[in-house]
């Protein structure tokens, strides 16, 4: 087995978790909190990979990426990237795919915190900001670590979506699922066992840490 489709993964998925956390959080404070019109809109359109075919999603996010396309040919031209076939391609689709696993969890975590934690932080003198991440962030930390490995789970089991979006390029985009079907197509079930059980092991362990550290982080949050 080779190695470096899983190592890809990793990479990939550790990347787009740190990148996506970064946006989520102001997201996620603006749903719950802001006061807008067209929430629906806006929460419909983050939640649209949850329903959507990934084929569909990979479909459009090529052809937005495709340098004949006015995106892609700006991000091009001025930023120096493309982005079909390429890996910071597969960050971007994989960021946007995997929206909701992120923001999410962070909104109903902020959504079940009392109200009378802000108030209390305001009537402190301490700023939005401030209140927002001296006072709710720390409060969210189980639904915080939830969508953080949601998400990095989600984008080690892609396929679809990186498939389109970074095809086949052993070393740039070939990660652990493509490489899975690569070998289930050459009839080689022997190469593709094995990549799945390590996708399988790597996902089981990461479910099982972060389900142990949230039970101890509720256990501690209960009155004795």
């Amino acid at each position: 087995m080779n190695a470096q489709p899983i190592f890809l993964t990793l990479k990939l998925a550790g990347i787009t978790s740190v990148l996506l956390l970064l946006i989520a959080l102001p997201i996620a404070y603006w749903l719950v909190f802001g006061k807008f019109k067209g929430r629906g809109v806006v929460e419909a359109l983050i939640g649209m990979p949850l329903v959507l075919p990934p084929s569909v999603i990979g479909f459009y996010l090529l052809l937005a990426f495709s340098p004949s396309h006015w995106f892609g040919a700006w991000v091009e031209e001025y930023l120096g990237l493309r982005l079909v076939f390429s890996f910071p391609g597969l960050v971007i689709a994989s960021i946007l795919y995997s929206l909701p696993f992120m923001i999410y969890p962070i909104r109903a975590g902020l959504q079940s915190l009392p109200a009378s934690l802000r108030e209390a932080s305001y009537t402190l003198g301490k700023s939005e900001w401030r209140t927002f991440a001296e006072v709710l962030l720390p409060n969210c930390k189980p639904a915080i670590l939830t969508a953080f490995v949601l998400t990095f789970a989600h984008t080690v089991g892609e396929f679809g979506v990186v498939l389109m979006i970074g095809g086949n390029i052993p070393g740039v985009t070939k990660v652990a699922s493509v490489a899975i079907y690569n070998e289930v197509e050459a009839l080689n079930y022997s190469a593709a066992n094995e990549y799945a059980m390590v996708l399988f092991a790597i996902t089981f362990i990461i479910l099982l840490v972060v389900y142990a550290i949230n039970n101890r982080l509720l256990r501690v949050r209960q009155p004795a």
